[in-house]
């Protein structure tokens, strides 16, 4: 494959991914990060660092605005519910698996 199919496939199922996250507004982001490691928020940072390396400075909240589809205070407003116990306790112990967030080219 070349650079640019490359280039234009992983922004395409970036914007797949994005797009189903919209529209999964039932899976709490802890319940992701302590399955996957990652959430809505460490891809709002990855989307962020990468347009911050290639010069399109943006805001976290900007780029939050991005992933989630709508300003993170109406996001949580509608759709993040308490997390449990359980849900804190998954979410201290997996720490180690956490997402780093950094630019790959």
């Amino acid at each position: 494959m070349d650079d640019l199919t490359r280039l234009k496939a992983e922004a395409a199922a970036f914007r797949g991914l994005v797009q189903h996250l919209q529209k999964r507004t039932d899976v709490q982001n802890i319940d992701i990060m302590n399955t996957a490691g990652f959430c809505r928020n460490c891809l709002a940072k990855w989307y962020r660092a990468a347009a911050e390396h290639y010069g399109a400075p943006m805001t976290y909240e900007q780029a939050q605005e991005a992933v989630y589809g709508m300003p993170i205070a109406d996001w949580k407003a509608k759709h993040q519910k308490p997390a449990t116990p359980d849900q804190e306790q998954k979410f201290e112990a997996g720490k180690s698996g956490h997402a780093k967030i950094t630019v790959v080219e």
